[in-house]
């Protein structure tokens, strides 16, 4: 999951280093059962027993590394995330795996992995078509690789924040905004995977998550997706943000018989053997 702390543009996407405005697990968290899920699902597609060696990239808070320890309970398990804040709640939560703070666009495995893994974190790097093949060599041969990227952009819970941040209100204090890069298609992932893989398993899955209302929804984005724009803005203006943006998402949802809103979220899997 995790990122890196602080982000600074470069060619228009995410370079990372690390100081302020951490990421926050207790937010992240807050919906940890729609968050897991993928992480689940993602997992029930390895077909692997008994792997040696394990590693979660992007592990966040630990809540997917544990699904990976249950499931592996003999294996030698490692994180990695380049949030400290990630990192220290990972080791208070499963202190049987080793975590190690570092940038996964920077990141090799000193031993090749039985499986590696990564839920939800590689839609921050750019360049999947050079950064897919290089962690793919991480795996050792017959080993399994597998990652879940969320592929939700064209959800109103993005695009309307889009839009709000380039309106005249908004658009100094938000040119900054650190936004993740697009990710690649269907196609490309096949393209970089099959060249040194036995082999490849790719597809996508929307979710949709019941949420109490628009306020839910951005609750839920704003440990994510939008966490680049508000690192912009001081306290009141966050708040100011945040409102504008729920009032004017609040239209694009459908409401239930019960009040309540579906709030579809597509996320984009691959699990790949290496030969």
């Amino acid at each position: 999951m995790g990122r890196s702390t602080t982000r600074i543009r470069s060619n228009g996407f995410i370079r990372e280093r690390a100081g302020v405005n951490d990421w926050d697990p207790k937010l992240y968290l807050r919906f940890g059962d729609e968050r897991t899920r993928a992480a689940i699902d993602l997992l029930a597609r390895i077909p692997e027993d008994a792997p040696a060696r394990v590693v979660d990239l992007g592990c966040g808070p630990a809540n997917s590394t544990a699904l990976l320890a249950a499931r592996w309970p003999v294996a030698t398990l490692d994180g990695v995330d380049s949030s400290a804040a990630m990192i220290e709640q990972a080791r208070a939560a499963l202190p049987s795996a080793r975590f190690e703070q570092a940038d996964i666009a920077n990141w090799t495995a000193s031993t090749p992995y039985d499986v590696v893994y990564s839920n939800a974190t590689l839609q921050w790097l750019p360049d999947h078509a050079t950064l897919i093949p290089r962690l793919f060599e991480a795996v050792a041969p017959g080993g399994w690789f597998a990652v879940q990227i969320p592929n939700n952009k064209a959800s109103p819970s993005q695009s309307v924040f889009r839009a709000l941040a380039q309106t005249s209100r908004w658009r100094d204090k938000l040119k900054n905004a650190a936004i993740s890069p697009p990710i690649g298609t269907v196609g490309l992932y096949d393209d970089v995977l099959r060249p040194a893989a036995r082999k490849v398993d790719i597809w996508e899955t929307e979710y949709q998550h019941r949420m109490k209302d628009a306020a839910a929804i951005v609750e839920f984005v704003r440990a994510t997706a939008i966490k680049p724009y508000l690192d912009c803005l001081v306290a009141d203006e966050q708040r100011a943000f945040l409102d504008e943006g729920t009032r004017l998402m609040a239209d694009q949802f459908e409401r239930r018989s019960d009040g309540s809103l579906l709030f579809a979220f597509r996320r984009l899997f691959f699990v790949a053997q290496r030969a």
